[in-house]
């Protein structure tokens, strides 16, 4: 699972774990046609020695749907999920090319059943250590989430940064998918959640806590993450620029990104008093 990209005429699509390459020392940035997953394994010198996260990217023709991971342990709960999410290919991406009104309670619907299959269940039982996963997915201009654990999305739009407004989700600490598996539990415990994006140049952004808990912790301010991708920066420089502070700041532990813009030409909500606001 070493950095896979698969392509046809309307799907793209993108699989990687760290079980199979580190970047130990190095910054490697990859493209799902519009999408870009950077990843850095984590500074030698302050004592990183392996990968425990993971991706998979799907993209359609209106869609995006992202997955990473943070593995704790080993890596063998990472590769089970994307191994898993891999296996539901077919009735994914039927349900993601569904009008939009019915996409997400589909969705959220059928990776419950997944997860708490009979079949999953048992693997989880037997794998050594477990996986934060957050999955993300972009349709028209609307964005659905789905997090187990401590990875974190963010929506970066510039009226949304003058309210303070930065992460979609919380990170929720002790909460799995593995040996130590949420699904195990009467009540399974995950969150999620849907927002419309605003007019204009949306970026989104998930990453794993290996960004976030480096050197002085830069960026648990959400500002300084959007600040990286303000004023039209590429991607791509942004990105680049994320990890470079991760490996100079003598980050430990595995930092990956997934991150893509929407340039949206629909309007969205204002309150009532500004009724001219974004047409």
């Amino acid at each position: 699972m070493s950095g896979r990209n698969k392509v046809d005429a309307h799907f793209h699509t993108f699989e990687w774990s760290g079980n199979e390459t580190e970047y130990i020392d190095e910054i490697k940035i990859d493209l799902c046609n519009h999408v870009l997953i950077g990843t850095y394994g984590g500074n030698s010198s302050a004592g990183a020695h392996k990968n425990e996260d993971g991706t998979l990217v799907w993209t359609g023709p209106d869609w995006e749907l992202s997955m990473i991971l943070d593995g704790h342990h080993s890596s063998e709960s990472v590769d089970l999920v994307i191994h898993t999410i891999h296996n539901e290919w077919n009735r994914i991406s039927e349900i993601l090319n569904k009008p939009i009104k019915n996409v997400f309670p589909l969705l959220e619907t059928h990776l419950l059943t997944v997860f708490q299959s009979s079949e999953f269940m048992k693997a989880c039982e037997n794998v050594k250590g477990e996986t934060a996963c957050l999955i993300c997915v972009r349709k028209e201009n609307y964005l659905w989430w789905f997090s187990v654990g401590d990875c974190v999305l963010y929506l970066l739009h510039e009226e949304l940064h003058k309210l303070g407004q930065y992460a979609l989700n919380q990170r929720q600490f002790y909460e799995w998918i593995g040996f130590v598996n949420t699904f195990s539990l009467p009540v399974p415990c995950y969150t999620s959640g849907i927002r419309e994006l605003r007019r204009g140049r949306n970026v989104i952004l998930m990453l794993t806590d290996g960004v976030l808990e480096c050197g002085k912790e830069y960026y648990q301010n959400g500002k300084n993450i959007y600040n990286e991708f303000s004023d039209g920066t590429k991607l791509e420089t942004g990105l680049k620029r994320i990890l470079q502070h991760v490996q100079d700041n003598l980050g430990s532990d595995s930092a990956t990104v997934i991150c893509w813009e929407y340039n949206n030409s629909s309007s969205a909500q204002y309150p009532s008093d500004l009724p001219n606001r974004g047409e």
